[in-house]
């Protein structure tokens, strides 16, 4: 009776085995419920309220205003510098009215006047040439050419954008990895389950025989 009880007991190893399908199981649930909580709900927001069109730059301009950037300048060093506004006025297939283009949602929410916002630079005048560089960008290479913008409802209705913030192969990637962790789990696990089943049945069969 005890040597039946302990062929059904799991071994130092298989219990190891067992621990660390359960854990990676447990962290791909928790990875894909919390990516689902920080980047699903408003990847579907910025889906659902929003979609692409084609757009060609009608004007491109720089306005006197100026604007504050914070740069850094070492671990604990902090600083503030100015930049110009670039704007880019497009036409979409949408809409016949001029809409103000943006890099992305980051950069709409930051600056909603803006088309451009330079890395900070702790000179004013680099911060002047990066955004100089970007308008003749626009003037000069894209030009009249068409090109794919987004829009989202959701936020400034009149505004477009170059690219999305949520990108299918970021969003691919943060979900295929949690999945991927989750199934090496139950992997482990039932790996473990049928090793020690088979284990146990060989040791059934080798009893009946010196019966």
């Amino acid at each position: 009776m005890a040597r039946s009880r302990a062929a059904y007991e799991y071994t130092e190893a298989e219990d190891k085995s067992m621990r660390l399908g359960f854990l990676l199981i447990a962290a791909g649930l928790l990875s894909l419920l919390g990516l689902g909580c920080c980047w699903l709900r408003p990847a579907l927001q910025e889906r659902g309220g929003g979609g692409s069109a084609n757009c060609t730059v009608l004007a491109v301009r720089q306005l006197g205003e100026r604007f504050a950037c914070t740069f850094s300048c070492g671990a604990a060093c902090r600083g503030t510098a100015r930049y110009p506004c670039l704007q880019v006025l497009v036409r979409t297939s949408r809409s016949s009215a001029p809409a103000l283009l943006h890099e992305d949602e980051r950069q709409l929410r930051t600056n909603p006047k803006c088309s451009y916002i330079p890395p900070c630079a702790r000179d004013d005048q680099e911060n002047s040439e990066n955004v100089t560089y970007k308008q003749k960008y626009w003037k000069e290479k894209v030009g009249s050419q068409p090109f794919t913008c987004y829009f989202n409802q959701h936020l400034r209705p009149d505004d477009v954008m170059l690219k999305r913030t949520h990108d299918e192969t970021v969003l691919l990637h943060c979900f295929l990895w949690p999945v991927v962790t989750f199934l090496v789990g139950v992997l482990i696990v039932v790996l473990t389950i049928c090793a020690k089943s088979l284990a146990i049945r060989a040791e059934a069969i080798t009893k009946k025989k010196h019966l």
